[in-house]
């Protein structure tokens, strides 16, 4: 007879595997790739180097990082049979839904490839297919989004790195070095993050033996919640909603009152500032303008003002709050704020996928029924 063991709601500080990928200390405000600091990482190193340390296992040589951008550069161009349905897809509905539209195309990519379950396949296939899903995700979303606007999509472009690509991709403009700069911080920073919600769901999904593909979509629909990667455009608007310093206030006390969540404010693992949102904080003040004068007065209040409100709560701006402020300063449209959280995260997503594969049990855990007591006679 098996043992059941009750777990908190959320599985709150459950551990369910062991992992080489890396880990969030909350406590210490500190998370890491591999043996690297992540803060260290996105202020030292370029995406594909991380991408290439999550995949490989260390940073790459010169010559390995030459291999791996050629590598890339084929798998970011969209095969035909996709790019025929992107205007359908991108029109679809009286509302923008960019992951929506991002799931479907990836979708049909696994089935255009034949991508084969990862059950099936060697080791080598398996990171084949997470490379071509991680390279052609920036070209999906920003074509759907062009496409949205009535304008056409860009082809990717060789001669830029990764974050650069993924503004020129969207704007049409090449952008600035320091642009291009503090979008790749930010993608490098947001890569991974422990076993949020959206890197469970792919795992799971993974551990059932499906394709790439399958693990992403899911991982996707978990991340398009509002509570976990739809919150960076929301934060911002709070920014539009507040106004005027001399609105902060009562603006928090409203929300509290009401019991509504302050997006950008409060994170599930951290207990100190997140580690994430410092160098993001010190990117916007890089930047400047009033946008950013505004952002850092709000923060502060905000904090200050739940202080009081939530004592013994410890809540400190999270990743979203200046992530929304750097977008906004680069030029991205806020339809395309939780897309660029994707962009990254689907490298960590892909790389939990590749790890979980190596591991021939399904994760099927239990639930503890609360209903009527049954077998109740059927009337």
């Amino acid at each position: 007879m098996s043992t059941t063991i009750n777990v908190p709601p959320g599985l709150r500080n459950v551990v369910v595997t062991e992992t080489t990928l890396g880990d969030v200390r909350g406590d210490e405000g500190f998370y890491h790739y591999r043996q690297y600091s992540a803060i260290d990482l996105a202020k030292s190193k370029t995406l594909e180097d991380v991408w290439f340390l999550m995949f490989d296992g260390h940073l790459p040589t010169a010559a390995e990082r030459d291999r791996f951008i050629a590598e890339l550069a084929p798998l970011r161009v969209l095969p035909e049979e996709v790019r025929a349905v992107l205007p359908a897809i991108a029109t679809a509905g009286p509302a923008f839904n960019p992951l929506a539209g991002l799931r479907t195309a990836l979708s049909l990519l696994a089935a255009v490839r034949t991508l084969p379950p990862l059950w099936d396949a060697d080791p080598a296939r398996r990171k084949a297919d997470a490379m071509l899903v991680c390279a052609v995700t920036p070209t999906i979303l920003a074509a759907l989004y062009r496409l949205r606007g009535g304008q056409q999509p860009l082809e990717p472009r060789a001669d830029l790195g990764a974050a650069a690509n993924w503004l020129y991709l969207v704007t049409g403009t090449e952008p600035s070095a320091v642009e291009a700069t503090a979008i790749e911080h930010y993608l490098v920073a947001t890569v991974d993050h422990g076993f949020n919600a959206s890197t469970f769901t792919a795992r799971v999904i993974a551990s059932t033996g499906a394709d790439v593909v399958a693990a992403v979509a899911g991982a996707i629909g978990a991340f398009s919640g509002p509570l976990h990667g739809g919150a960076p455009d929301r934060a911002l608007a709070s920014l539009d909603e507040i106004g005027s310093p001399d609105r902060i206030d009562s603006w928090v006390r409203e929300k509290v009152s009401a019991g509504d969540r302050i997006m950008g404010f409060g994170h599930a693992v951290y207990w100190t500032e997140d580690p994430r949102s410092l160098m993001l904080r010190d990117i916007a003040r890089g930047l400047g303008g009033d946008l950013v004068d505004f952002a850092t007065t709000v923060e502060q209040r905000i904090v200050d003002v739940l202080a009081e409100l939530k004592p013994g709560r410890n809540l400190y701006a999270n990743v979203e709050f200046y992530a929304g402020v750097v977008m906004e300063l680069c030029g991205l449209p806020r339809a395309m704020f939780t897309p660029t959280f994707a962009v990254s995260r689907v490298i960590g997503w892909s790389a939990n996928i590749l790890e979980q594969s190596m591991d021939s049990k399904i994760i099927r855990p239990i639930a503890t029924y609360v209903g009527p007591q049954p077998p109740v006679p059927v009337p």
